[in-house]
């Protein structure tokens, strides 16, 4: 009796994972052998350019953000220019606490940054995500304004516009120490939150609530047709996308040791935006490609001609909005299916 019922389960079991949509989810979540490269070339450049740890450091901190922002806005079509406001939430949230003593322990540091970027982008979410388009647009950047005059005010606990430098954060584990002047152990710490919060994102793009909200950005009324609980799932988004971007600024604020405005300024939001854009967004690893291209050519362009580097940037973003409208790895992706796709085995004689 027991083997009979044993073999029912096994067949049931069998059925399942073959279903379609069993197979199709299996697919999605499986590894392909690209997905190693960009982590084998970030532990390589350890090894290789260790003079150049500290602009690593910051290109790491630059992808998590961006990653935080494709969530948003690659995946479920909310359209926003204020997503800097949860970087600096996490940023303020890990410097005042640092400066007053409180909960300088780096990873307790940025699970509480990103609690409050989470409440913070919870709180905004219910009010400005009953809006679309142009409106939702203006609205996400006042916001950050609000939040940019509300630290500026504050002078007492976020020191106003000359902020919180010099910031006591403990080691790691109470064991690794940031060093300043090679910036090794925030090289490797850098990248290994940003290795975790990747494979969060990872999952949850490819499991049934990213997928919804992949329809809910390419099909609105359709998804609201089909009794999807819109609203409610973008409001979800909005506090996990949120809630990554208060994780970079906190990160952004241990490794630097300092905390300033410039966290939470248009010019931060707009790059993050400008890095998923050259990348390509709703990709998730557009984030690596667009922070790469865009902090190296920032890097190499301001050697070459500081006063005016941002020209040759400009011409960049011209060619990829003409050419490629869904960044570079839209457009590898489109001469891949145009050149490479064309390469078909020769039948035998």
């Amino acid at each position: 009796m027991s083997a009979s019922a044993s073999s029912a389960d096994s067949a049931s079991f069998a059925a399942r994972i073959n279903h379609p949509a069993a197979r199709a989810l299996i697919e999605r979540h499986r590894l392909r052998w690209w997905e190693a490269l960009p982590w084998i070339a970030a532990i390589g450049g350890y090894f290789v350019f260790p003079g150049y740890l500290g602009f690593g450091t910051e290109l790491l901190v630059a992808i998590l953000f961006a990653l935080s922002l494709d969530l948003a806005l690659g995946y479920a079509g909310i359209i926003t220019l204020g997503h800097a406001a949860f970087f600096g939430a996490g940023a303020y949230t890990v410097g005042i606490l640092a400066d007053h003593g409180f909960w300088s322990e780096p990873i307790t540091g940025l699970m509480l940054a990103a609690l409050v970027a989470a409440i913070v982008g919870f709180l905004s979410g219910l009010v400005l995500l009953r809006t679309r388009g142009l409106t939702l647009l203006m609205l996400t950047i006042c916001t950050m304004a609000l939040l940019e005059q509300a630290a500026n005010m504050a002078h007492d606990y976020t020191g106003g516009f000359d902020g919180l430098p010099n910031l006591p954060i403990k080691p790691i584990f109470g064991v690794f120490k940031f060093n300043p002047l090679y910036n090794d152990t925030q090289y490797l710490y850098a990248l290994a939150v940003l290795l975790v919060c990747f494979v969060f994102m990872r999952t949850l793009v490819y499991s049934p609530f990213g997928q919804s909200l992949t329809g809910i950005r390419e099909n609105l009324l359709r998804m609201h047709a089909v009794g999807s609980p819109v609203r409610r799932r973008l409001i979800i988004c909005y506090t996990l996308s949120a809630a990554v971007a208060g994780i970079a600024g906190g990160l952004w604020a241990q490794v630097n040791a300092y905390v300033n405005l410039s966290s939470l300024d248009l010019d931060r939001a707009a790059t993050v935006l400008i890095v998923l854009i050259l990348g390509g967004y709703g990709r998730l690893y557009g984030a690596f490609v667009g922070a790469v291209a865009y902090l190296a050519l920032e890097h190499f362009l301001a050697r070459i001609y500081p006063t005016a580097w941002q020209l040759g940037l400009g011409v960049l973003l011209v060619f990829i909005a003409m050419f490629a409208r869904n960044g570079i790895l839209g457009l590898g992706e489109s001469l891949w299916r145009r050149y490479g796709g064309r390469r078909k085995p020769s039948a035998t004689s």
